[in-house]
């Protein structure tokens, strides 16, 4: 089971637990009592610690929870509480998160290190590049959670071997801090002790900077009780800014007022930082506005009472608190990252929710964000106050908890897959390679199947089997013998699939004989051959519409005659092209019966079996088809369905293919189309896929899309190809690998149920007959691949050498350009590609792209 524990209070988690049940329900668990759980040494992990609970609150759909009694234990996957120091649960909730072997959304010691200003304020200056109140703080020389040289623009450090009787340096420190440039802007200062201790207490005081003696004597006065892990911060007080107001509605004098920004940021898929919600408070201008003390309103809101009247103005800013927000996120994880376990509080403790505080400030006669401090809890706790005040008012719930929820979940199902054994049939060339990465960060055990002893995979896998399985019309014998192979070997497999077009059938008929979960091998036999695929849906004719509505005339062609007999009932132009093809080799549009003969023949001279052009479907023979030309755009559907039940759709748009022939040249994603032609293409999609008897796993559906709605062209009953899994991954965040697996072991993967992109990718296919020179005698793949290592490119090797050639060619590279727009991303890839040489009269890059609008 996928079990996410919450240790302690639920005031600050009960809205997401609620969204947690409703979207995988008894997955969610609160644990109110170190009594209830208990721990027990790691048997995958030494030295770490497995939390099983023997009671908990577990909530379900609707909102329902239920005191229940586990037994046996249910194991928790993840797990995070209310780790904050000072509260009532923090000693056992921290005891029983330590040294944990599965993911800790937190711990003491991160805890303390996010609730100390001195801490944090050095992050957020020196690593995430943001502004903050320019500050002088006073340390123990004996303290040891600094780095050795704290540098950071806007905070200094002194280092005191000894508080008393250092008078005469802080005075001099003091005197130099109020008098620096960084303090010009500013008329007040604040003196506070700081550190995990102080987080919350409100003690400080306030002076003018002109006060110096004061200031001096307030921060002598702070020395004498200062501890190794403590610190005596002395700040600068940032107004917020003062911008043109309308004029009061009242002769009463206003009162000067400031705004504190409260952000919320959660580590999402692939340890994205991604911004959950914004709260802001108001409060008088003497004294910053602490936590639990004012109700919420929205950020834009906000800007509207101070002035900030452009929406586009507004905008503007929201962007900016989300980029610096997110910035702060990935400075701490990179920060945490080189901490050691202990520090951290277990080898898989990390901060996976992080409050960051900001001022609006006035620089220059500039708005700027102004970074504060970081929490680990009390923006969380803002955030769902803000929530729940808007549903009072019959306000949309936000998607804060839903956001947050899924992604506890998915963490969850990431240590769930941890250690299961994996049977995978085929290796692929090197456009799978990311296979063997995903594996070692999933920590999965692959048990490879491949027909190539010699393959690049073998020491890369738990188990190597070399078993030759090309011939695919003996796939029934062929799955015996890998069955009985696995028990010679002692093999018991979690889970069976295949990611290689070529042996997603053997892979259904293991499923079938091992008792795994999979799709049927009639329905993966139907999804893989094309013609059988077509003249399937055309006798599906129930639902509104029915799978036949998206289905195009075809014929099988093995001979001459059939192409005769195929022309009377296929109309022209139509499409020639392998049956069980992949790659788009040997499609073509041909024109009227001749040319189709003349096709055929070449290609039943030239493509025989799987030696004259390996990965292509030639081990199934080399039979064709004759389908209907359909007008539209291209595009890809990847699906992920689980007992039929549609969880995640991405869709993508492909650019013109090269006529005659219909090699890929360009892509996007997201896709241009409005929301409701991508959903007549996820729904005609998921028909096509449920008529076909495929109820489970991760499917590529390629369609085009016309004026009267979508047509199939083929199902493939595997992951997407090519590039799709990165740019998914990369766009949108989940992993369509894990997804894969996830459905393989009988879990329904958790997605986003509202997927946002986080920008645009543009894409262009390389091809080694066109580009060969250019990519390799012209340094252009080195140039890439220096690109690629700034994050600037995405490049995806799809082949080590051109595969084929002349009209059996494949695409050798694809590069893609990413931006906030799309126009943007298609800018910069054009730029790159005529800087390279790979726009060309012959290849129209600037063609290709004009497509996407």
């Amino acid at each position: 089971d996928v079990t996410v524990c919450i240790l302690g209070s639920p005031t600050a988690f009960l809205p997401i637990l609620l969204e947690g049940g409703t979207r995988c329900p008894g997955a969610m668990v609160l644990c109110l009592s170190p009594t209830w759980a208990s721990r027990v040494p790691s048997e995958t992990s030494p030295g770490a610690w497995s939390l099983l609970l023997s009671r908990g609150i577990s909530f379900e759909a609707g909102g329902h929870s239920t005191l229940e009694t586990f037994l046996p234990p249910r194991r928790a996957n993840y797990v995070t509480g209310t780790f904050t120091t000072g509260g009532p649960e923090s000693g056992w909730v921290g005891e029983l998160a330590r040294d944990l072997d599965c993911p800790t959304g937190g711990s003491v010691p991160l805890a303390r290190r996010l609730e100390d200003p001195l801490l944090t304020r050095w992050v957020l200056a020196a690593r995430a590049n943001l502004p903050v109140p320019p500050t002088l703080a006073f340390v123990l020389g004996s303290r040891g959670d600094l780095p050795a040289e704290l540098v950071a623009s806007g905070v200094k450090l002194v280092k005191l071997e000894d508080p008393q009787g250092q008078e005469s340096l802080v005075k001099e420190e003091v005197g130099t801090f109020l008098g620096s440039t960084a303090m010009e802007p500013y008329s007040q200062v604040a003196v506070r002790p700081a550190g995990w201790r102080w987080s919350g207490t409100g003690t400080r005081s306030t002076h003018g900077k002109e006060e110096g003696e004061a200031v001096a004597r307030a921060v002598c006065a702070r020395l004498c009780g200062l501890q190794e892990e403590d610190s005596v911060l002395l700040e600068a007080l940032v107004p917020t800014a003062c911008l043109p107001a309308p004029p009061p509605r009242s002769p009463a004098p206003r009162l000067p007022v400031a705004l504190r920004i409260c952000t919320l940021v959660c580590r999402s898929w692939g340890d994205r930082p991604q911004l959950c919600q914004v709260a802001c408070a108001v409060g008088r201008a003497e004294a910053p506005v602490p936590h639990r003390v004012a109700l919420p309103q929205g950020l834009d809101s906000s800007l509207q009472q101070w002035g900030v009247v452009a929406p586009g103005q507004r905008q503007v800013l929201a962007t900016r608190l989300q980029e610096a927000a997110e910035a702060t996120m990935a400075a701490i994880l990179a920060t945490e990252a080189e901490l050691s376990p202990q520090q951290r509080g277990g080898t898989r403790a990390r901060t996976d929710l992080l409050g960051v505080d900001f001022l609006l400030a006035c620089v220059d006669d500039a708005l700027e964000l102004v970074a504060l401090s970081t929490n680990s809890q009390r923006c969380l706790e803002t955030c769902l106050l803000a929530h729940g005040m808007g549903r009072a008012l019959g306000e949309p719930p936000s998607d804060m908890p839903r956001v947050v929820a899924e992604v506890l979940l998915h963490w969850a199902q990431c240590h769930l897959v941890e250690g299961k054994d994996i049977l995978l049939i085929g290796a692929g060339g090197v456009s799978k390679g990311f296979v063997w990465d995903a594996a070692r960060h999933y920590r999965l055990k692959i048990h490879l199947v491949e027909s190539d002893p010699e393959h690049f995979a073998a020491g890369l896998v738990e188990t190597f089997l070399p078993y030759d399985s090309r011939e695919h019309r003996r796939d029934e014998e062929h799955a015996e013998r890998v069955a009985e192979l696995l028990r010679s070997r002692g093999i018991q497999p979690h889970a069976c699939l295949s990611y290689w077009d070529d042996c997603v059938v053997l892979a259904a008929l293991l499923c079938q004989r091992l008792g795994l979960r999979g799709c049927p091998p009639a329905a993966v036999r139907v999804a893989k051959q094309k013609s059988r695929t077509h003249q399937h849906l055309q006798r599906c004719r129930r639902g509104c519409p029915p799978p036949a509505a998206f289905a195009v005339p075809c014929r099988r062609l093995q001979s001459h005659g059939d192409v005769e007999r195929a022309a009377g009932t296929v109309p022209f132009p139509a499409v020639a092209k392998l049956e069980f093809g992949a790659g788009g080799v040997g499609v073509r549009l041909v024109e009227n019966a001749g040319q189709c003969h003349a096709h055929a023949a070449r290609l039943w001279r030239d493509l025989r079996d799987d030696d004259d052009h390996p990965g292509i479907g030639l081990g199934w023979g080399n039979a064709m088809l004759l389908m209907e030309y359909v007008p539209g755009t291209e595009h890809d559907v990847d699906l992920v369905v689980f007992q039929g039940r549609l969880l995640g759709a991405w869709v993508s748009d492909n650019g013109p293919t090269r006529l005659p022939a219909f090699l890929e040249t360009a892509a996007c994603l997201p896709s241009c189309l409005p929301t409701d032609r991508q959903a007549q293409l996820v729904r005609a999609a998921l028909s096509c896929c449920q008529a076909c008897g495929l109820r489970d796993g991760v499917f590529n559906v390629e369609l085009k899309l016309g004026p009267t709605g979508p047509r199939l062209l083929e199902i493939n009953p595997r992951m997407g190809g090519f590039y799709l899994r990165d740019w998914i991954r990369e766009i949108y965040g989940p992993d369509l690998l894990l997804a894969a697996v996830l459905v393989a072991l009988g879990v329904p993967p958790v997605l986003p149920a509202r997927p946002v992109p986080r920008g645009h990718l543009a894409g262009v296919m390389c091809l080694g007959s066109e580009h060969g020179v250019a990519l390799g005698g012209g340094g252009g793949l080195a140039a890439l691949r220096a690109l690629q290592e700034r994050g600037l490119v995405r490049l995806n090797r799809l082949f080590e050498e051109t595969a084929g050639d002349g009209e059996y060619e494949e695409p050798c590279l694809s590069v893609a350009c990413g931006g906030a727009t799309r126009a943007e991303a298609c800018l910069r890839l054009l730029g790159l590609c005529q800087a390279l040489g790979i726009d060309s009269p012959r290849y129209p890059v600037e063609h290709f792209l004009s497509h996407f609008k």
